[in-house]
């Protein structure tokens, strides 16, 4: 019989990659979504026929109940958030509410309901910050830098508490930047890749950039929704750092994209000090080594090829 997955957070990056995902496996897949008065499927668009969405609020303890008792699924995977860092300083309550306090009302439910669904909460590489250790693993401290960080630490620990608490098989995966085509435009990786294919197209003339200094470890979003699904797989529940283990600049970013449209980043790029963050995060790098070990995980995109990959979308995205 095949297993159902609810996924919240459907609409975004993950949700899409991970719908599409387990589609090939053959699950059932309940999308959770927010009525809102700008609804935006346009990374699911693909999916709708293949999908099933229904209402929702992470806000809203009872929505969550009434959901998990009318699907029954067996598997869920909880990726809504605020997931902004810039606007984590701009709605700080907010951010908390949703990132933070919006977990504890999924497990809540779970434990309520079925306490033997399996859960898989979205944590993040924000979460290390000011980084006390390079690379980061499992047992790096975290030293969040933003409201947004500080709620996923929140959301990270609550999943261990009910874990252990309520013998729950509740994991958290904690990923470090992953990016596609379906990134939304207000993360730098997008950003760049956008204002690349609209130089190249002819359609701007320059792209205003922040902290070209600041390092991150960059991978592909396609990759590593499978490593949230290996981790509901496994027969005990424990959290992952999920990361490539290869950090690149700002700069070898902003250069490889305008080298994909053979351009010199050097004629267009100018930096602006209204993108510089009020706390920088310095040198995010993960350690992948238990996941690969545990899970049998790997990366199949590498970081040239995901910049090239995105570039090319814009590209066609913005030729039509």
């Amino acid at each position: 019989m095949a297993k159902t997955a609810l996924i919240t957070g459907v609409t975004g990056q993950d949700g899409s990659y991970l719908a599409e995902f387990l589609l090939t496996k053959g699950y059932r897949v309940v999308g959770m979504v927010r009525r809102s008065s700008s609804e935006n499927f346009e990374r699911i668009d693909h999916l709708r026929d293949k999908i099933e969405l229904r209402q929702g609020d992470l806000l809203d303890q009872l929505s969550l109940i009434t959901l998990i008792e009318d699907i029954k699924p067996d598997e869920i995977y909880n990726l809504a958030a605020q997931s902004f860092v810039p606007t984590s300083w701009e709605q700080p309550s907010l951010t908390g509410e949703f990132t933070a306090l919006g977990v504890t009302k999924v497990l809540e439910a779970i434990r309520l309901v079925n306490p033997k669904i399996r859960m898989y909460q979205a944590s993040s590489s924000e979460m290390y910050g000011r980084v006390r250790e390079v690379p980061q693993n499992e047992l790096t401290p975290f030293y969040p830098r933003s409201p947004y960080g500080v709620a996923k630490c929140y959301g990270h620990y609550i999943t261990v508490n009910y874990r252990e608490s309520y013998d729950m098989f509740a994991v958290s995966g904690i990923l470090f930047n992953h990016e596609s085509p379906r990134r939304g435009l207000e993360f730098v990786t997008r950003k760049v890749t956008d204002g690349v294919a609209r130089i190249k197209l002819g359609l701007s003339k320059e792209l205003r950039m922040g902290n070209l200094d600041a390092r991150r470890d960059w991978g592909f979003a396609g990759d590593y929704v499978k490593a949230m699904w290996l981790m509901l797989q496994q027969e005990v529940p424990d959290d992952y750092v999920i990361a490539t283990g290869v950090d690149y600049s700002v700069k070898d970013l902003v250069e490889k994209a305008f080298n994909a449209v053979n351009l010199d980043y050097k004629d267009y790029v100018v930096t602006d000090p209204k993108f510089i963050r009020p706390a920088e995060v310095d040198l995010l790098i993960g350690n992948p080594e238990k996941a690969k070990k545990n899970l049998g995980w790997h990366t199949e995109v590498d970081f040239d090829s995901l910049v090239k990959m995105m570039v090319d979308a814009d590209c066609q995205r913005l030729a039509k």
